[in-house]
């Protein structure tokens, strides 16, 4: 995955939001922090893996697709608000095999690390649990890429339309 790439047009992204919404200097990590949190929630419900009690089954790739992908523009804001250089990252890839539901556990936690520490190392961690995810839905590094580019036109338009 590109993230360098990522990383440059979230942080562009981030800065006309800041400047649209008048937030220019003001610690947004929380809210982010809390945006990531439903968007993670949002993508558990889309694949219904935890919904025993239920027959319906998981909405289509596409859909699941564009959900991983808002997570991902919040984890790449929170890493640019942490002032964290994608460049230094090191993400390795996840030796341990968990079912979906274990691993949005994971993913949960990972994240509440993160509020707490906010550390390079807890923001690591974050990236491989996702990417783990990723994995275990199905998601190529590829179609990850064009979803994001995809999503990232949308979310300019909405600020533009006052979303």
């Amino acid at each position: 995955m590109q993230l360098e790439k990522l990383f440059t047009m979230q942080k562009a992204l981030d800065i006309h939001i800041q400047e649209k919404h008048g937030l220019m200097g003001a610690d947004l990590v929380n809210r982010k922090v809390l945006a990531l949190l439903v968007e993670i929630g949002e993508l558990a419900n889309e694949t219904r893996c935890f919904k025993f009690w239920s027959v319906k089954p998981s909405s289509s790739k596409e859909v699941i697709l564009e959900e991983f992908v808002d997570g991902v523009h919040f984890i790449l804001s929170l890493g640019i608000e942490c002032g964290f250089d994608e460049r230094k990252m090191e993400l390795k890839p996840s030796d341990v095999s968990v079912n979906v539901t274990e691993q949005f556990l994971l993913i949960y936690e990972l994240v509440n690390n993160f509020q707490k520490n906010r550390g390079l190392k807890e923001y690591q961690a974050i990236w491989e649990g996702y990417l783990q995810l990723a994995s275990l839905l199905g998601l190529s590094s590829e179609e990850i890429e064009q979803a994001y580019f995809a999503k990232n036109e949308v979310n300019y338009q909405r600020q533009e339309n006052n979303y």
